[in-house]
């Protein structure tokens, strides 16, 4: 039920199930949501950008930072490298494609830096956006990095994952 409805928002163009999804995430992270100073999408790369219209993080992102009353910093993470898509990827296949995608921007870092950081995905595999995205916002300053998604893909332990 959730990998059809995360596929609905990615790929289907349903983008009113980020209001349902991201009300979902906010209640279950609400003990993350405390601690947080801002919250902080993955960002897409702008060509993925552009073929999907949307980034669903940042639809997500929206919604978790309305319901906890937080600021929400579209542009403090940049993708700076095209990447291939992760599905089909083994884990050192994914950290490796991830390999200096992810940057904050010197205009962004003085909203980073100090900050508990609360980064939004739709998906977490095998962890490797997640941890990308964390080293580039930790390195620009922020002060603790946590990650809230809507699902978490479990795998019977081979490294195909999917």
């Amino acid at each position: 039920m959730a990998r059809e409805l995360v596929h609905r928002l990615k790929y289907g163009d349903r983008t009113e199930l980020a209001l349902t999804l991201g009300r979902m995430m906010a209640q279950a992270g609400r003990e993350l949501l405390v601690d947080a100073d801002l919250v902080v999408p993955v960002p897409l790369h702008r060509t993925r950008l552009w073929s999907r219209r949307f980034n669903q993080a940042a639809a997500l992102a929206g919604v978790v930072a309305r319901h906890a009353g937080l600021p929400v910093a579209r542009a403090a993470l940049a993708r700076v490298k095209r990447t291939r898509q992760q599905v089909g990827l083994t884990r050192p296949q994914r950290a490796e494609n991830l390999q200096g995608a992810f940057r904050v921007p010197d205009t962004m870092r003085p909203q980073v830096e100090g900050r508990r950081i609360l980064l939004v995905d739709d998906v977490l595999t095998t962890g490797s956006t997640a941890n990308a995205a964390a080293r580039a916002l930790l390195r620009a300053g922020a002060r603790d990095v946590d990650v809230l998604t809507f699902a978490r893909v479990v795998t019977d332990g081979r490294e195909d994952t999917t």
